[in-house]
């Protein structure tokens, strides 16, 4: 955080069972504003997924997709796929955007809603309050509050397909915030997502503001 940008760095390896079916690495990096809401200005994923390269570049103004850069190119799609319209791509944020909530207290993070934008899915996310807490890890000890998290595909996706029907209709989807210093910004701090081949858990294990340097 520097003013009103932030800037999200991170890197992502599968593990455990996992890798044994999706063996992916990579990094990602996003960037933005934080007014009355986020705002999201770029988002860059580089990764290798089973040993081949992949570069999803989106570029954002004013709230809107402005540019989005796929290498390699995204294949043709069939009669099954559902395209995005122009309206689907203003007022979206990034995925590393959509983690993020401005709320003036604890109990209105639940209050939040998104139209996420990946570089070709387009989906909705609505949160609903289930309960507050504490939480300790390196750099954090406080408050925090559990939302669960509703996902709906809204189109740049292929109709029927599984594994976006079970996030849709039978995952459930729980993720706990808390604030980033006194920012008034709250991130996930523990969330766990259930898929077809069991439930993904994620846990920070530093969670703290820092001055840029």
């Amino acid at each position: 955080m520097e003013g009103e940008s932030y800037k999200v760095e991170g890197k992502v390896e599968s593990a455990g069972l996992g890798a044994f079916f999706y063996d992916t690495k990579g990094t990602l990096t996003a960037t933005g504003r934080v007014g009355d809401r986020i705002e999201a200005e770029s988002f860059r994923a580089q990764y290798s997924y089973d040993g081949k390269p992949t570069l999803v570049d989106i570029r954002f103004a004013g709230g809107n997709v402005v540019k989005v850069v796929n290498e390699p190119p995204l294949k043709k799609r069939g009669s099954d796929w559902v395209p995005i319209p122009p309206e689907d791509l203003k007022s979206v944020v990034d995925p590393l955007a959509a983690s993020l909530v401005k709320a003036d207290k604890l109990e209105d993070v639940c209050k939040g809603s998104s139209r996420m934008f990946d570089g070709e899915l387009r989906a909705d996310l609505a949160l609903s309050f289930v309960g507050t807490g504490t939480m300790s890890v390196e750099g954090f000890e406080g408050p925090t509050v559990t939302c669960r998290l509703t996902f709906t595909p809204s189109s740049g996706y292929r109709k029927g397909r599984r594994s976006l029907e079970y996030l849709r209709t039978k995952s459930r989807i729980m993720v706990t915030f808390a604030q980033i210093g006194e920012t008034g910004i709250y991130a996930p701090i523990h969330a766990t997502i259930g898929t077809q081949i069991g439930t993904i858990t994620v846990r920070a294990r530093r969670f703290e503001a820092t001055k840029a340097s």
